[in-house]
């Protein structure tokens, strides 16, 4: 068989890539899935009215307007500004930390303080990361209470390691915000595709040019195919039979329950640093705020990653890093094969950072 681009992946960064060669350079596209849908870990699906995200909460946000553009030429997306909350003392307080949360956490004499001294130290209305903050003598109490209580026993959990033996990029992914907005975002641009996001998936591969084959494995037929090119959005390791190493990744067990009540939490999400086995609780139905007499939630639970299961979050440190550049060097004597996405980078990408970098990849072609 011969086709001229083989897309191996139907998530989002393969799908990008599928639309833009079709439709752009009018070319035909083979595009691959071993799962039964399309959209990758962003997929969804329809359960009584509520648009439950099979593989987790997905939000899109972005500052690229370029990629923001491109997007919503496929779909409509409904304003939703996330907030998250997390469990800690009894209470709920915003995530990130931020000033309404040390009202929450501390006396109010003590809050006063602690809120002056961060003031003088940042500038409002900035995100800093925790291990900056700890640099400071005088924020010493407020550093240690929310390495403590909001990112140490998460990260345990998460990572089933010591934050010191993750990459530091880790840290900052959830930094202390010097504000009192509580959203998690701060993107200019946020929201949930309204029809949902498999949806959206559908109208860009919506060309006679793209052929979409689910439930195959690349493995099982790539020695039958002949292509002139080769988008490979599976993990890069793989793709080499794990020949220099296997790169670390953690898994993820999801529960969803349905409950015949309006709502079961007051927000979308709600984490559980220091309690229970499960990191976070996810609400569908506030994405669309949809409407219906019932909920459906999710309970999360981080896993070890062992082949066979979903590959959700690369393990960010010295050692695999080292893995992956050896791959990538091996990458370099291949022709005509790119390596795209989050397992194929070996990258902790956002969607939008995915579809940024297929874009690029596609605008770099010859």
């Amino acid at each position: 068989m011969k086709v001229q681009n083989l897309i191996v992946g139907a998530g989002l960064a393969g799908i990008t890539l599928a639309e833009r060669l079709a439709n752009v350079k009018k070319q035909e596209v083979l595009l691959l899935d071993r799962r039964p849908h399309i959209g990758g870990n962003a997929y969804d699906y329809d359960d009584g009215g509520i648009l439950v995200h099979q593989y987790g909460t997905h939000i899109f946000h972005t500052n690229d307007e370029k990629v923001w553009k491109y997007l919503t030429s496929f779909s409509r997306f409904y304003p939703y500004m996330h907030q998250v909350k997390a469990f800690v003392e009894g209470k709920l307080i915003p995530v990130p930390f931020n000033l309404n949360a040390l009202y929450k956490c501390f006396p109010p004499l003590m809050a006063q303080n602690l809120e002056s001294i961060l003031l003088k130290s940042y500038p409002y209305g900035t995100k800093v990361s925790i291990l900056e903050i700890r640099k400071n003598p005088q924020l010493e109490v407020l550093s240690t209470y929310i390495y403590e209580k909001i990112f140490l026993h998460y990260t345990l959990k998460q990572w089933q390691c010591s934050p010191d033996e993750l990459d530091l990029s880790v840290f900052e992914r959830v930094p202390v915000s010097i504000s009192r907005d509580d959203g998690y975002f701060y993107d200019r641009f946020q929201g949930i595709p309204m029809e949902g996001y498999t949806k959206m998936c559908e109208k860009m591969l919506d060309n006679p040019l793209i052929t979409l084959k689910l439930e195959c494995d690349y493995r099982d037929i790539k020695d039958k195919i002949e292509c002139e090119r080769i988008f490979y959005s599976g993990a890069i390791d793989e793709f080499f039979d794990y020949e220099l190493g296997e790169l670390p990744y953690r898994s993820l067990k999801f529960d969803f329950i349905r409950f015949e009540k309006p709502y079961f939490q007051s927000c979308a999400v709600v984490n559980y640093p220091n309690h229970f086995d499960y990191t976070r609780i996810g609400e569908y139905k506030y994405f669309l705020d949809v409407q219906t007499p019932h909920t459906i939630v999710s309970f999360e639970y981080p896993k070890a990653w062992s082949r066979g299961q979903e590959r959700y979050y690369p393990v960010p440190n010295v050692q695999s890093e080292a893995i992956y550049q050896a791959y990538v060097e091996r990458a370099k004597e291949l022709k005509n094969v790119h390596f795209i996405g989050r397992l194929g980078e070996y990258r902790y990408y956002d969607m939008d950072k995915v579809v940024k970098r297929a874009l690029e990849v596609f605008e770099n072609l010859p």
